[in-house]
C-alpha cells in the first residue's frame, strides 16, 4: 500500500474516532496514562498542527502541548490533516523536515506520524467504547514501520515498554503493544 494512502486512511478514522466522543466522555481515563480522553483530543490536536506544518515545509509556532479542541474537534482535525496530506504530497516526504524545534528525516517524521494517530486512535476507540477501526493490514503495516524508528533507548520516555502479547495477536494489537498499551484493555 502507498504510505500516504495508508496516512490517508488512518488519519480519516481518527477524524471519525474524535466525532464519535460523546459529551459525556470528556472525563473518561484512556489507555495512555497521562491522559483523559480530553486531554488526549488536544494531544492529537495540537501535534497534528505539528505534522501538518512540517510537512508542509513550515514550522507550528504554538505549543502542541497547550492546544485546545474547540466544538468540532472531528472537523479541526480533518481540516490540518488535508494540509498534512497535501504537504506531503506536494512536497514528497525525502526530505528533513521541522518538527518540535529541530529537523528530521522526512521518512522517520512520516513513520511517527503513522504511529502517533494509530496509536492515540485505538487509545481514543478503547476509552470511549468505540469499535477500533484499523485494519489488520494497516496494523501490520504501522507496526514494521514502527520496528524500524523506534529505538530501545527511548522505553519508558515518550514510549511504553513493549507489553508482550501473542505472536498471533491480531495486527494492531501487536502495534498498540509495541508501544506500551494493553490490547486487552480494547473495545470490541
Amino acid at each position: 500500500m502507498d504510505e500516504l494512502l495508508l496516512l490517508e486512511g488512518i488519519l480519516t478514522k481518527t477524524g471519525t474516532l474524535l466525532d464519535g466522543v460523546g459529551d459525556d466522555q470528556w472525563a473518561l481515563p484512556t489507555p495512555c496514562p497521562e491522559y483523559d480522553v480530553e486531554a488526549l483530543t488536544n494531544h492529537i490536536l495540537g501535534w497534528v498542527q505539528v505534522f501538518a506544518a512540517g510537512s508542509s515545509g513550515t514550522t507550528y509556532d504554538g505549543d502542541p502541548s497547550a492546544y485546545e479542541h474547540g466544538d468540532a474537534p472531528g472537523d479541526d482535525f480533518r481540516a490540518a490533516a488535508t494540509t498534512l496530506l497535501a504537504g506531503w504530497r506536494g512536497h514528497g516526504t525525502d526530505r528533513e523536515i521541522s518538527v518540535a524545534g529541530g529537523m528530521s528525516p522526512g521518512p522517520m517524521v512520516l513513520n511517527m506520524t503513522l504511529m502517533e494517530y494509530l496509536t492515540h486512535g485505538w487509545d481514543l476507540a478503547t476509552a470511549t467504547g468505540q469499535p477500533v477501526p484499523f485494519t489488520e493490514e494497516e496494523g501490520e503495516l504501522v507496526l514494521g514501520r514502527a520496528q524500524q524508528t523506534l529505538p530501545d533507548e527511548y522505553r519508558g520516555q515518550a514510549f511504553g515498554h513493549q507489553v508482550p502479547v501473542d505472536d498471533g495477536a491480531p495486527a494492531v494489537d501487536r502495534m498498540v503493544a509495541f508501544l506500551g498499551r494493553d490490547p486487552s484493555s480494547s473495545a470490541r
